[in-house]
């Protein structure tokens, strides 16, 4: 065997030994959220609308999917932890327990994530739609 396709060999085992996890990491599904039902009540002073809320549990480094509200005038408020919010090709911004966002009806949410890799983040989100409509939360296809 020569220094060449000694040295060769040696590279191509280290690489090996030293990348498996980068291997399956591609194999390996994101962490995502979890969605809870709150509550959802007719407006009686607003005929054919109706308040929902979520609650939108993020684990360390979770993140959601690009979605859609629909017709639904949305406000995300953060209830532990620290979310990175962005709609449409806005900027995106970091939300803290206390603070709040809005979304205007039909506007695409292209990031909703938990900031933190090591500690959970809690979302309450709640939405003023129309009575019929109970698909609030309509995922982008992959």
């Amino acid at each position: 065997m020569t220094i060449k396709s000694l040295v060769s060999s040696a590279a191509l085992m280290a690489s090996i030994a030293l990348s498996p996890t980068a291997a399956f990491a591609q194999d390996k599904e994101p962490v995502r959220e979890t969605i809870t039902p709150a509550f959802a009540q007719a407006l009686p002073n607003v005929p054919g609308k109706t308040i929902t809320a979520i609650i939108v549990d993020y684990p360390p480094g979770a993140k959601s999917i690009p979605h859609r509200h629909g017709q639904a005038f949305v406000v995300g408020y953060v209830l532990q932890g620290q979310i990175r919010s962005q709609v449409n090709k806005g900027e995106s911004r970091v939300y803290s327990a206390g603070e709040h966002w809005i979304e205007a009806p039909g506007v695409h949410h292209t990031v909703s994530e938990n900031v933190s890799t090591s500690a959970p983040a809690k979302l309450l989100a709640i939405f003023v739609a129309d009575t019929q409509d109970k698909n609030l939360v309509i995922w982008d296809k992959k």
